[in-house]
């Protein structure tokens, strides 16, 4: 006879607090010894194929100020727009990119910064083509539940335009939120606002 299951009740929600860094980036912390290097830290190297990029930004708070114990986590396809995934159908996805990043903002400046390559474009559900974009999920005070959100790259404005995801955000001034900025360093450049008059789109996946 099947012995019942019992259904578990969901554990509560809290903010993230100080300990997603001790137990995501230990190193960063000061507590080594736990694993060689912070996992995520480096996406590339020498052998990854692609054109190398710089992705640098900050998380704001309603007040305007930059979320300095924020935690931003990069998830993005290969140089060929595949994934690296099991679940990747479609090729096989370059073995020398990781696919996916993980960094603690600066304590002083609330900067993140992740040293990748130019992601190729993705194919949407219904087979249409996506631009090539980055998602980015953050973690922080007073945040109960990662948000995830998406860079876009301000010179792929043809490709952006005919993007399925951008095209459904309603307010086309909002899908603004999601188009990095070129620096004069050559690095891309995202401002994420988690509330207020120029709150970044966010995702509900």
């Amino acid at each position: 006879m099947p012995q019942a299951l019992g259904q578990l009740k969901e554990t509560p929600s809290q903010t993230a607090g100080p300990y997603v860094h001790i137990g995501l980036t230990p190193n960063f912390l000061g507590l080594t010894g736990i694993y060689p290097a912070d996992l995520g830290r480096e996406m590339v190297n020498d052998r990854t194929k692609g054109e190398r990029i710089t992705i640098e930004g900050h998380v704001f708070d309603g007040a305007g100020e930059p979320l300095r114990d924020c935690l931003v986590e990069i998830w993005q396809a290969d140089a060929a727009g595949l994934y690296a995934s099991p679940l990747e159908t479609r090729g096989t996805p370059d073995p020398a990119f990781a696919g996916w990043g993980r960094c603690p903002a600066d304590p002083q400046s609330g900067m993140f910064r992740f040293s990748t390559i130019k992601p190729g474009p993705v194919p949407f559900a219904d087979g249409r083509m996506q631009a090539p974009h980055v998602t980015l999920w953050i973690v922080a005070r007073g945040i109960n539940l990662g948000l995830t959100t998406r860079l876009y790259f301000p010179d792929e404005a043809e490709a952006n335009a005919a993007d399925p995801v951008l095209g459904g955000i309603e307010h086309a001034a909002r899908r603004e939120t999601l188009i990095a900025r070129k620096a004069e360093t050559g690095a891309y450049q995202i401002d994420i606002h988690v509330q207020g008059p120029d709150e970044t789109v966010f995702f509900d996946v």
